[in-house]
Formats: structure tokens, sequence, C-alpha cells
């Protein structure tokens, strides 16, 4: 692998350490708030987001880099008041989390490619689970807004 590509690939695995760190956080808000009947599914999150944040470190290092540190707190990107709020964070955060493995997917190579394309599946399957419908391109924000913006009827 020549410098600039496991340069691209280390700040990508970087920028998915941060996200992982972030939906860590963020179920610990979900996990306080949500149904009764889904603490189980908040918990099992919470446990494989914190399993890929551990075996982010280790890449990160394998790479040669310093791993990137977990804020003391994050910005909610809403309040989180009610069971309702606390499962469209959930979603919100793995629709996060799918974005930046997909980026990870596109810059690493070998067993890390493979590997971030499972963790991207994952944050899909996730995120259809809170939200009880799919999305067009999960982790691909800006073509899951053109896909919609196509099957909008103009007129």
């Amino acid at each position: 692998m020549t410098g600039p590509a496991r340069a691209r690939e280390l700040r990508a695995v970087q920028a998915a350490l941060a996200a992982e760190h972030a939906a860590v956080y963020g179920y610990g808000v979900v996990g306080g708030r949500v149904p009764r009947n889904r603490r189980a599914e908040a918990r099992a999150a919470y446990d494989a987001h914190r399993a890929r944040r551990d075996a982010l470190v280790r890449q990160v290092r394998d790479l040669g880099g310093t791993p990137v540190s977990a804020a003391p707190g994050y910005a909610l990107p809403f309040p989180v008041p009610d069971p309702a709020s606390a499962v469209r964070l959930a979603a919100e955060l793995e629709d996060r989390v799918a974005g930046v493995y997909s980026d990870l997917v596109r810059a690493a190579t070998g067993e890390r490619r493979g590997a971030a394309a499972g963790a991207l599946r994952e944050a899909a399957v996730r995120a259809v689970r809170w939200r009880g419908e799919s999305v067009a391109f999960p982790g691909l924000a800006e073509r899951a807004q053109d896909a919609s913006a196509s099957a909008t009827p103009t007129g």
C-alpha cells in the first residue's frame, strides 16, 4: 500500500472510530429513554458499537496512528425527552455510522474493506429495525436523497 493510500485508509479508520465513540455515547442516551420492550435491542447495539470501537482502536495502531479519543460529551441532533425520540435517535446514530463505514469501504483494502462492509451492513440493518423502514442507499445520504427526489412525482 502506498503512502497516500495508507494515509487515506488511516483517516477513514479514524473517522469510523470517532463515529463509534459518538454512537456509544448516543446509545447511553437511547438506553435511558427507549421503551422497555426495546431495551435489549438498545443494549445489543451499544455492545456492538463498543466492540467495533475497540477493534478500530487496534486498526488505527496497526496503521501506525494514534487512536482518536472519545469526547467528554456529544451534541445530540435533537432533544430526546421521550421513548419515541430515543428510537429516532437510535436510527439516526446508525445512519451516521453507516455513512462513515461507507467511506471506509471506499478507502480500505483487503480484510479491512470486508470488515467495513460488514459494519455498514449491520448499521443499515439496525437502522431499519429502529425506523421500521429502509432507505435506498444506506450509508450514502446523497444517493438516498437523489433516489427520493427522482421518485417524487413532479406534477
